[in-house]
């Protein structure tokens, strides 16, 4: 069966009359009736009944007069969904962010999303960089915004800007009046990181070892909340992409310059490389690269 031939016997069974189906449906009477010949041949059977003055069902009509109104009803209603879909009037899309991204740029992303396009949901997984990667790979988010991994492996990249760490200490510190600090002076103090595997803590580790050895913890967590939180109240100092530096000082701490070795790495966008996105997640991908390509805005 098809789309066109349901929708012909539909016509013919209401009205019951040939004339009014080719009126309602803007065919020819020829063409209508060998719509109905096909479907009849393609069922296996005859559907109707037809004299030179009356057209009826057969037993055999009737019943598929029920299902075709059901299964043209269904075949509106998805056309129709799948337009507010494809027209971003109804949606959803899932975008995983790592930690340092997801608190700080993204909402902004998110709100001019939202102005544009208000009825489309938005899941967001606030997840580890290496999460991040996972949820992309198992298809369960459309989106990634993370470093660049070592390996794309299947992914895309698109860049948004290198992120560079700063320094994070307490409000009181000495280190606070300064304008940059070295690794050197800021792990004199006691280390305050994430916890292994995020990649801060992983990036932080592998750049400082040369130099400096082994980093010296004394506080880890899995939140940059708290390491900031921690930080405020004077239990140490810690070092963060620039792009938490707003989240830092709201929470209380200082935010200076490091340098001795400087440590960044790019922040982008990534996807499945082979994966066609969904209208909504394409266009929160463009709304999230606008936002946050510009070095000036990545550094609010």
């Amino acid at each position: 069966m098809t789309v066109k031939q349901l929708r012909a016997f539909l016509a013919v069974a209401q009205s019951l009359s040939f004339a009014q189906a080719c009126e309602r449906l803007h065919l020819s009477q020829p063409a209508l009736s060998l719509s109905i010949k096909n479907l009849e041949e393609s069922l296996g059977g005859q559907l109707l009944a037809r004299t030179t003055r009356s057209v009826s069902l057969t037993p055999e009509g009737a019943t598929l007069l029920p299902i075709a109104r059901r299964l043209l009803a269904d075949w509106d209603n998805a056309e129709e969904l799948l337009r507010q879909h494809f027209t971003l009037q109804l949606g959803k899309v899932a975008i995983a962010a790592m930690p340092s991204f997801a608190g700080n740029l993204l909402p902004v992303a998110l709100k001019a999303f939202r102005q544009r396009h208000p009825k489309v949901n938005v899941a967001v997984h606030d997840v580890i960089n290496e999460q991040v990667l996972e949820m992309l790979r198992n298809r369960r988010v459309e989106l990634g915004i993370a470093f660049e991994p070592e390996s794309l492996d299947g992914l895309d990249f698109t860049p948004f800007y290198s992120d560079r760490f700063v320094a994070v200490v307490p409000a009181d510190s000495p280190l606070a009046e300064c304008a940059e600090v070295t690794w050197e002076q800021l792990l004199r103090e006691s280390f305050i990181t994430l916890q292994r595997p995020s990649a801060v803590r992983l990036l932080l580790e592998e750049r400082i070892a040369a130099q400096h050895g082994k980093l010296p913890v004394a506080f880890e967590s899995h939140q940059l909340v708290t390491v900031g939180r921690m930080v405020a109240q004077g239990l140490g100092v810690s070092a963060v992409p620039s792009l938490c530096i707003q989240q830092m000082e709201e929470l209380g701490a200082r935010c200076v310059a490091l340098n001795g070795p400087q440590v960044e790495r790019r922040v982008g966008l990534l996807r499945l490389a082979e994966h066609k996105l969904s209208t909504a997640a394409q266009a929160l991908a463009d709304i999230v690269i606008e936002v946050s390509s510009s070095p000036a805005r990545a550094s609010r």
